[in-house]
């Protein structure tokens, strides 16, 4: 039997992260795709990283499947997919996921208070 704690581990060992400096250098970039997995009351009340594609953790899998009638053309297997939440949980297991969909080139940026704290830029709608 697999626990929350458990699954994390896995996201963890599998998902490389990314400093906040190392990403900030990608943003705009073609080819890297940043997706913030917070649900939208979290993106309304403190913006995103710009040109971010907001996703809800709960809705990735059918946004990031060619073969699904809600696929998203934003996921992009030749893409680096640079993962973020609020804390770094949904992001590791996000990550996870898009690995096992055969994304090759994911990484964990963590929670959206570092990216604020190490001076990231903020989009706000």
């Amino acid at each position: 039997m697999k626990t929350v704690q458990s699954m994390l581990a896995e996201a963890h060992a599998a998902v490389p992260m990314i400093t906040p400096q190392e990403a900030k250098a990608l943003v705009g970039k073609a080819d890297v795709l940043f997706l913030d997995v917070r649900e939208p009351p979290e993106v309304a009340a403190s913006g995103k990283v710009p040109g971010a594609l907001a996703v809800p953790r709960g809705l990735v899998e059918f946004r990031a499947d060619a073969a699904s009638p809600m696929h998203d053309s934003a996921f992009d297997r030749s893409k680096t997919v640079i993962c973020y939440c609020a804390s770094g949980g949904r992001s590791a297991l996000v990550g996870k996921t898009l690995i096992d969909m055969g994304y090759e080139k994911v990484r964990n940026l963590g929670g959206f208070q570092g990216w604020v704290g190490a001076g990231g830029p903020v989009e706000k709608d």
